[in-house]
């Protein structure tokens, strides 16, 4: 996969698709919740703005994206949520992230 080509350690691993998702993501966008997470609010269905990465301490394990929830910032998994008539590469960027998570892979 491109996004990591180069990358040999975990952390090399999470930086590189922190900045591919960076680099490609159209914020703000709309998203809505397609599963429910223990380590998140939101309810399957729920619609969100998602406003950007979260800081890149918080995606060392996973993907995280900062949102506007209840009048303040939240960061929640990118995995949980889905585009709403967002860019073909926002869409394309979150499809690459659920897929790398579907097939089971790590940092």
């Amino acid at each position: 996969m491109e996004i990591i080509v180069d990358a040999y350690h975990e952390e090399e691993r999470a930086m590189g698709w922190y900045y591919y998702l960076e680099d490609n993501l159209a914020f703000p966008c709309k998203a809505k919740c397609t599963a429910k997470r223990s380590i998140s609010p939101l309810k399957t269905g729920e619609i969100v703005e998602v406003t950007g990465m979260a800081p890149e301490e918080e995606c060392m394990h996973e993907m995280f994206v900062e949102i506007q929830w209840e009048k303040q910032k939240l960061a929640v998994p990118l995995s949980q949520l889905k585009g709403i008539s967002v860019t073909d590469e926002t869409r394309q960027a979150i499809e690459d992230w659920h897929y790398w998570v579907s097939m089971g892979y790590q940092f």
